[in-house]
Formats: C-alpha cells, structure tokens, sequence
C-alpha cells in the first residue's frame, strides 16, 4: 500500500460509480470474498497509522492517543469482525420442513440478503475514521457501492481510509469520494441512491430527510445526543468521577455519547434553600474540582453559537457556573472553552434536553427513581445513557430508558465494541450501524419460494366444500381444546366426502 492519499476518481469512474447495475460484477462475488477482502483492510490501516493520525489532527483532537484508541482500534476491530463473521450473518437462510402450514405442502423457501445497490455516506468530523469506516465497511462487504461525502475539513483522512480499501483489493470503481460542500450531498441524492448513511445534526436530518422523502429513499440517521449519567445510592464515587471526566473531556467533548446530565438523587428539598456547597453530593465537588484544572478545548466553530447561547441563557436564567471559569465572548470569538458544570438549572431550561456539543455538563437532583425515568425518556434526544450503581439496581433502571445504548458502570467505551449495533430513539435518530445488525441493514431482503410436486390445491377451481375444509384445517391447527380439535376433524371429513 503506498500511504498517500487516494487519488480522487476520474469521470469514467464516477460514471460507474452511480451506475450500479455496471458493479455487479463486485455484488457477484461471495459474501466471504467481500467480507475478506474488506476485513483485510485493517492491515493496510495499520500500515498507514502514523498518517492516518496526523490527518486526523485538528483543533478539537489534539492528543494522537485518542485517534487511536477511539478511531483506528476500534475500526479495525471492526474490520476483523467483518472478516470473521460477516459472511455468516449475510448467509442465505433455509426455510424448510418445520412449522411449514399445510397448505404450503411441497414448498421450501430461502430467505437471501442481497445489496441495496448505491450507498451514499454523508461523513462526520468529529469521528471521520471510526463512523465513516464502518459504515463503509459494512456497506462494502454487502455487496454496494459507497459514495461517502466527508465532512469539511476531513477531505484528506477521508481519502486516506478509502485508500486502504483499495489496497486491500476493493475494486475502485466501487468506492468514490465526493467533494465535502453541502451541494455535493445535495446532487448525489438528486441523481440517484438506494441508501443514505447520516451522521450528524438533528437538523441536518431533517434537511435529508425532507430530500429523501421525494424519492422514497430509505435512510439510517445517526443524530444527536443529550445523554443522562445516572448515579444510584451507593455508586462508586471514584469511578463515576473519572467516568463523567473521561466522557465530557474526551475529543474536547465533541463526542454524541458524552454525558450531557447527571442525575442524581438528593433527599434535600428545596435546592434553593441552601447554600451550592450543601447542594452537591461528594463526588460532584470532586469532579468539578477535577475539572477545574482541567486545560480548555477548542469547540468546533458549527458548535460554537450554539454552545455560547445555551449556557449564557441557563446562567441568565438562575443557574450557577460551578467551575466559574466560563468567558462567553472568548468562546464566540476564539472558540476556547474551559468545561462548564451548571447546578440549579430550571428544571424547563432547553440546556437540559439539548444537543450542546462541548464539554458542558448540568447537576439534576431528583427525589425518587421514577423522576430519573421520566427525565431520560421524556427528553426528545434518546441516544445513550450512563447508569452507576450496583449492577443488579443498574440493570434494573437500564431496562426502563428508551434510549439506543445504556452503559452500566462505565461511559462511552462498550459503544466500540464492534459485535454491538449502534443507534438512538427520537430526535437521535432511527436505524443502526455496526454489529451484525448494522450489517444487514446495508441488504435488502430478497424471499425464493419454490413448489415441487404437481399438489397445489389453491390453483384448483373452488366448490361448495372448500370453506369448509378450509374452516376444519383452521380449527384443527388453532383450536383451543381437545373438543374444538374434535369438531374440527368432523368438518375435514364432511368436506372431503363433499369433494370426491
């Protein structure tokens, strides 16, 4: 593999590239060649990590440590997934003999998961390694082809990745790169596509969406988050700090999963009767005393009005900047940040139940579990929660939030795992990428049914018996009770007698 970026595909490429029915001969191939040749990949990447790092590099992601550990690891663990079971989950599955109804003597059925045809990627920057690559992976190995529109700013790691895949023997007329303006994205949904792939804003979605209504285009939204830190009596306290710390700081907190409330239980009532030292359990004078040292971040200039009009307004509101290091007019100007903790919010504020991209975390105080339940499931942003406690009690609140992924005792890390799908509910969006259910969401479903044998009692012109006969074998294989079966074998005879 030559590590520079990939060229850009010439006209005749691209040509071919919205012309799925000239890349059969890619879709033809068997899902374990594809899936091999895509999981192969990873190699290449590893390869090429040292660039792929350095093309990654931005204002928001400054340490090479966590282009590793959150994009290039957790990508190629994907890759290996992919090459190890993806044509398992793709196979053809047999219907046969059992539990097939009696009218259906003599058929046998295969059940096929065949490619959509063109898949179209509208990339992140945030994440353009690990979510575009998956997604594209997962597309590859199905059998598409992939147009991905990477995000402003991650044209070069964009090509770079896609590179890969040509190196390890994707054909290039399979995979194009499109120019990363939003007209781009505009045009290729324009001429054509069997599946857009979104990560993104909530708004953005809507913009697609509305695009994609006209064509009937089907699509997998991956949107914005607002995600609750649930902290149970009797969480470990150091652990839920360090949890919270990683989750809010990490790529300059602009992660979708990062943690956005923590909610907590507090016997005192009412907050604002006391004074903010009194308010604050343990471990949230700790963390807000770890972050206070913390160095500030760069938010991305997308986020940066966004960020600067909801925290301003909580302030404005009644809240209180615990770290009391925010500088509004550093932030519009510069995009600089130091993390924000607000306590005392009002509990109506739009900070509570919005997709704020920075590392800005709000302290909720509630009386009793079913508040936690309602404040999770009734924000509109349903991505991922968080939940501290002992495992049996966690467990237990987890299985109540209608969220896409709850992560008991830890924060953002089990999303990697590349066996696991990923999606949220609501306002953060539908469908899923990764894991075996990410991977059949890039096919469509394509039924064989066969008959052999000349039986075939529906093509026979019908007489007086049949709704009898009909009725018995209804009876027979869903009556209640040793009686109605008896009655039911009474009426196949009567119809039977009718018929010869």
């Amino acid at each position: 593999m030559n590590c520079h970026p990939a060229s850009q595909p010439d006209e005749d490429e691209l040509t071919a590239a919205t012309n799925y029915h000239e890349l059969t001969s890619w879709a033809m191939r068997s899902h374990a060649e594809r899936c091999r040749i895509v999981g192969k990949a990873r190699k290449e990447m590893a390869r090429c990590a040292d660039l792929l790092v350095s093309a990654a590099r931005s204002d928001q992601r400054r340490e090479e440590i966590e282009t590793v550990a959150s994009e290039l690891i957790p990508l190629c663990d994907a890759l290996g997934w992919i090459a190890r079971h993806g044509a398992r989950v793709l196979a053809d599955r047999r219907v046969g003999l059992s539990g097939r109804p009696v009218w259906m003597w003599g058929v046998r059925s295969v059940v096929q998961r065949v490619p959509r045809g063109r898949v179209l990627i509208l990339g992140t920057w945030n994440y353009p390694i690990f979510l575009t690559g998956v997604q594209a992976a997962q597309a590859l190995a199905a059998g598409n082809c992939v147009s991905i529109k990477p995000a402003e700013g991650s044209e070069s790691v964009t090509e770079l990745m896609v590179d890969a895949f040509f190196a390890a023997g994707v054909p290039r007329e399979v995979i194009s790169v499109l120019d990363s303006s939003t007209e781009a994205a505009v045009s290729a949904i324009d001429q054509g596509v069997n599946l857009i792939v979104l990560t993104g804003a909530a708004r953005t979605g809507r913009k697609v969406l509305r695009q994609a209504a006209e064509s009937l285009t089907p699509t997998i939204m991956e949107l914005s988050g607002c995600d609750a830190v649930v902290v149970l009596p009797g969480a470990d306290q150091e652990r839920v700090v360090s949890a919270i710390k990683f989750g809010l700081m990490f790529n300059s907190g602009a992660t979708c999963i990062g943690p956005r409330r923590a909610v907590f239980w507090q016997s005192l009532s009412p907050l604002s009767s006391q004074s903010s030292s009194e308010q604050k359990p343990e471990w949230a004078a700790r963390l807000i005393d770890s972050l206070r040292a913390a160095r500030p971040v760069i938010v991305h200039p997308s986020a940066r009005s966004t960020v600067a009009d909801q925290i301003a307004s909580a302030l404005h509101s009644g809240a209180v900047d615990e770290i009391g290091k925010f500088d509004e007019a550093k932030l519009r100007d510069t995009g600089e940040m130091a993390p924000v903790v607000l306590s005392q919010v009002p509990p109506s504020h739009p900070v509570l139940q919005s997709d704020v991209f920075a590392p800005v975390i709000s302290l909720v105080p509630v009386a009793e579990e079913e508040a936690v339940v309602e404040i999770v499931n009734d924000c509109p942003y349903r991505l991922a929660a968080s939940v501290f406690g002992s495992t049996e009690h966690a467990q237990r609140l987890a299985s109540r939030l209608h969220v896409g992924s709850v992560t008991v005792n830890d924060m953002v890390a089990p999303t990697a795992d590349p066996r696991l799908p990923f999606g949220g509910q609501g306002e953060s969006g539908f469908g899923v990428t990764r894991g075996p259910e990410g991977l059949l969401a890039m096919t469509n479903i394509r039924t064989i049914s066969t008959r052999r044998g000349r039986v075939a009692p529906h093509l026979s012109e019908p007489n007086d018996s049949d709704a009898e006969l009909l009725t018995g074998v209804l009876q027979l294989n869903h009556g209640r009770g040793f009686r109605d079966r008896i009655e039911a074998l009474r009426r196949l005879t009567t119809a039977a007698r009718r018929r010869r």
